[in-house]
């Protein structure tokens, strides 16, 4: 039994083409168009030589591998590491990187934490807080989208939210990157991240301890969990860990593409101030247009088929979401930004039992930035070119300088 970048190795599935491709080259990571549409264009799955891996970027195949968590586990790692033959560098999420039975106690207490209640209460704090933020920005002339915007507004609205004590921006970030980076193969991204995986652990896990939590937030509800014996502590504190892990940098980077998406489609950004009430259609769009978070892997689970072609248990599987969210035979028009149209059915809140926990607080962070910004900015002006940040699962930008010009 061979074993390649922490998986089994495989020989290529009979009528898959070889493709001798490093999806995780930074050149390819930074601008993965074109990445997605020649994979999408070898067929259902192509082997990559270099992972020993299928990938998979058509819609119909992408979301069937990544939606049936019997035949595709999580529980195996959904990076290129296998558990089942690695030992993780930190405990696997209880959200992630787990299946049913222990995944459906794990979701049902988080969802208990983001009830509609809370989450309506809480929108109202989103709403005021992005007016603010936004007028200080109007009033400020440059500034960049990330550092200024994308990183403020949820690094200071949901660590509050989760009820945390010690919300220490750069950690969470850092933390939130070495998390993604993780599940892509042992590169200089993986091991920059890795580096300091010690000091931001140790971290993490002292600020997600019962003692540094609010008795009024998300992660108070994920404590009385444990004190109704439904989880031990220790599982408590891991459960708000992938809470903050899995909710922060997500949102970092559709804010960022969201304001990309909108400079590069005006008409957009037109239809979105003549019509506020968009926003949310408009963050559905940027999600299945930009995908934040671009691969997740699966692993076979049994001997199994897909459109004809025979899996191996334990093939390594990289599900290519934002090729699957650009899908010409799935989507009209893939590749206009439209915040009008139907996007029931993207893949990058993940479907079935393993879609995003947290959506419902991202859908309300996002409603909120896009509400204010259509009602207070006249004009969004590119100062500087975007530059994109390479990350093994997110795509997201480092930086974009811009000006917000009020009405």
């Amino acid at each position: 039994m061979d074993i390649i970048e922490g998986h089994l190795k495989i020989n290529p599935p009979k009528g898959v083409p070889v493709w001798d491709i490093d999806p995780y080259d930074p050149a390819i990571l930074t601008n993965p168009m074109p990445y997605y549409a020649e994979l999408r264009s070898k067929g259902a799955f192509a082997y990559i030589p270099k992972y020993s891996m299928l990938a998979c970027g058509r819609y119909a195949e992408t979301k069937e591998v990544f939606s049936d968590w019997q035949r595709f586990v999580s529980s195996r790692g959904v990076g290129l590491d296998d558990f089942k033959y690695t030992t993780p560098w930190r405990p696997p999420s209880l959200v992630l990187e787990v299946d049913p039975p222990y995944h459906s106690m794990s979701k049902k207490i988080l969802m208990r934490a983001l009830a509609p209640k809370p989450v309506a209460q809480l929108m109202e704090q989103f709403r005021f807080f992005a007016e603010i933020l936004i007028d200080a920005l109007i009033a400020k002339g440059t500034f960049d989208a990330v550092s200024d915007f994308a990183e403020i507004f949820p690094t200071t609205i949901f660590p509050a939210a989760v009820g945390m004590q010690d919300p220490n921006r750069r950690h969470l970030l850092d933390y939130g990157a070495m998390v993604f980076n993780s599940m892509g193969p042992n590169n200089d991204l993986r091991k920059k991240s890795l580096d300091r995986v010690s000091a931001l652990t140790q971290w993490i896990n002292t600020a997600c301890g019962r003692d540094k939590l609010e008795a009024n937030g998300f992660g108070a509800v994920i404590y009385a969990a444990a004190d109704n014996g439904e989880i031990s502590e220790d599982e408590a504190s891991k459960l708000v860990r992938s809470f903050l892990s899995a909710g922060l940098d997500t949102t970092v980077s559709s804010i960022g593409n969201a304001l990309w998406c909108l400079i590069q489609f005006p008409d957009a950004f037109e239809a979105l101030k003549a019509e506020p009430r968009l926003a949310r259609p408009c963050f559905e769009e940027v999600l299945r247009y930009t995908s934040p978070v671009h691969s997740f892997c699966r692993t076979a689970n049994e001997d199994t088929e897909v459109s004809g072609i025979e899996l191996k248990e334990g093939t390594k599987i990289l599900c290519v979401l934002g090729s699957a969210n650009l899908d010409e035979s799935h989507w009209k028009d893939p590749h206009i930004f439209d915040i009008k149209r139907m996007t029931w059915g993207h893949l990058a809140f993940g479907v079935g039992i393993h879609s995003c926990v947290g959506q419902v607080l991202a859908r309300a962070e996002m409603e909120a930035v896009l509400t204010a910004i259509a009602q207070k900015v006249k004009r969004i002006e590119l100062i500087e070119k975007p530059v994109w940040r390479p990350n093994n699962a997110m795509h997201a930008l480092e930086s974009m300088r811009i000006r917000f010009h009020g009405h």
